[in-house]
């Protein structure tokens, strides 16, 4: 039952109900207000806060490393590569303009990648740097965005390392501060969130849709935008989407500690940064593909052990007994047969802007334009 206030309020017809409010739901309200800003508009989330990948990713501000656009480039073909990568490097320039670096402690310390002896030949190497360097000039106005750091592997202590890669256009945040300051900003532009609510279905019911939870009450709304990313199946399962569990550590603050930025190796499946004197690191998953192509957030000693060998042994050799592992955790990621995000009306009036595959945060914030076009044309 409710009242009559609540039933003139906050129950009250809606324009657009979004569901889920991550990066992209949140970018997604971001646009669609300043776009129409007497839009009524509110956002369901099943969570307390945001438990997908927005606030349980590695705090990455990037647009890809470069044997993974190289890859990426093999499967999806140059062009719809290069199309990509423009997004995600425009994603990143967005964030900036709307949120001050200081805010959201987003800093260009630059990143890299590293190379192992058996990886790939010193030809293949430099001609992938001069390809990508190429495709990507007119996105960055940058006349090398990747350039060889070998000297570097010394002082980083990587010695089990042939070649470093330097990406001078990387940059990292702070995944809950970004997260913060837009459903702030959202919030003071009249956008209400509905959080510990879950949504069952949505129905059509005459010229509006019945948005029916799990808790027991209804939302209508005129449109419903679903931006569950990973769990976008459970109301669309025709969508092709496959979960992809990110494991995460962090170990205890190291003084010495003789790096700062972001790294990448093997294709991506391995990535750490400083988080101030502390190492994050994350991936490992293509250690257990099938394992970790789930929705259950939990750690596992198979990965969890990959990760700490390859701490110990490629990024801090020198370090083994200088730091205890403090913090361990998960998120989950939306892959599927193709790395173009999924933004469409997949039912008349029902839109969804998902599968943003580990990339969501420099990809929301285009995202969210191009959605706020789509729904408002």
């Amino acid at each position: 039952m409710v009242s009559i206030w609540e039933k003139e309020t906050f129950f009250a017809p809606h324009d657009i109900i979004i569901i889920g409010s991550g990066f992209t739901g949140l970018w997604c309200a971001l646009h669609l207000k300043l776009t129409r800003p007497k839009l009524k508009i509110s956002i369901i989330d099943r969570g307390v806060i945001p438990t997908g990948a927005s606030t349980r990713n590695a705090g990455f501000a990037c647009f890809g490393s470069l044997s993974e656009l190289i890859q990426d480039g093999k499967k999806m073909g140059a062009d719809k590569m290069s199309e990509l990568v423009e997004m995600r490097y425009q994603g990143i320039e967005r964030i900036r303009k709307f949120f001050p670096d200081k805010k959201i402690d987003f800093t260009l310390a630059g990143g890299y990648e590293l190379y192992a002896k058996d990886f790939m030949t010193n030809e293949e190497l430099r001609h992938n740097i001069d390809y990508a360097n190429a495709f990507l000039r007119p996105v960055t106005n940058k006349r090398q965005t990747f350039k060889l750091a070998d000297q570097k592997l010394t002082k980083f202590g990587f010695e089990q390392t042939k070649h470093l890669l330097k990406n001078i256009l990387e940059g990292q945040l702070h995944s809950g501060k970004l997260l913060q300051a837009l459903l702030q900003t959202v919030q003071s532009m009249g956008v209400y969130v509905f959080n510990n609510i879950e949504v069952k279905e949505c129905l059509k019911v005459n010229e509006r849709l019945l948005v029916q939870t799990k808790q027991g009450f209804h939302l209508s709304s005129k449109q419903v935008l679903i931006c569950t990313n990973a769990f976008a199946k459970e109301l669309l399962p025709e969508l092709d989407i496959i979960p992809a569990r990110g494991q995460v550590l962090v170990t205890s603050p190291i003084d010495s500690l003789p790096w700062k930025g972001s790294f990448h190796s093997e294709e991506g499946y391995y990535y750490f940064r400083n988080l101030g004197k502390r190492v994050l690191l994350g991936g490992g998953r293509h250690k257990a593909f099938n394992d970790e192509a789930s929705t259950v957030f939990e750690i596992t000693n198979l990965v969890q052990g990959h990760l700490e060998k390859y701490l110990e042994e490629v990024i801090l050799p020198h370090q083994k007994k200088s730091f205890t592992i403090d913090y361990r955790w998960s998120g989950i990621m939306a892959m599927g047969s193709d790395k173009m995000p999924i933004v469409k009306e997949a039912s008349p009036e029902v839109f969804c802007a998902v599968r943003m595959s580990g990339m969501g945060v420099s990809l929301a914030p285009v995202i969210g334009k191009k959605i706020a076009r789509m729904m408002l044309d």
